[in-house]
């Protein structure tokens, strides 16, 4: 956690900076709220994860006396290829398009196929190829 906290540490001395500068050469209060903002996230990140590292015991990755196999074993599970979120997305965007054009039947068709898809996404480890 501590490579991560120096990154977003990094990330977050780079938008103070970057975010006055932003100011004082374009005068834009929407550009520069957008960068006053991203610091405050990265500041956010970067406190969670350093007071996070502080408090659990280190990872192989923190570790300078660290071998490779401290590392090995099971790093947890990644999911195979799904088209759900594919469906899901489609349906979002065909509801936004039904409240775009003031069409609320489309808007109805689009959240019962988004909930058909969202259900379809959430069980699809229950059933078919990919079942446990």
């Amino acid at each position: 956690m501590k490579a991560e906290t120096w990154i977003f540490g990094i990330c977050t001395v780079f938008f103070v900076l970057v975010a006055p500068a932003y100011w004082f050469i374009t005068g834009d209060p929407t550009g520069t709220s957008a960068l006053t903002m991203t610091f405050l996230l990265t500041l956010l990140v970067t406190v969670y994860l350093g007071v996070h590292a502080s408090k659990m015991e280190p990872r192989p990755e923190d570790r300078q006396d660290a071998e490779i196999a401290d590392g090995a074993g099971e790093l947890g599970f990644f999911p195979p290829y799904s088209w759900w979120p594919l469906w899901a997305g489609a349906t979002l965007a065909l509801c936004v398009f039904a409240v775009a054009m003031g069409a609320w039947w489309l808007f109805i068709m689009g959240i019962g196929l988004g909930s058909l898809a969202l259900c379809g996404w959430i069980y699809e480890y229950y059933v078919g190829e990919h079942a446990h």
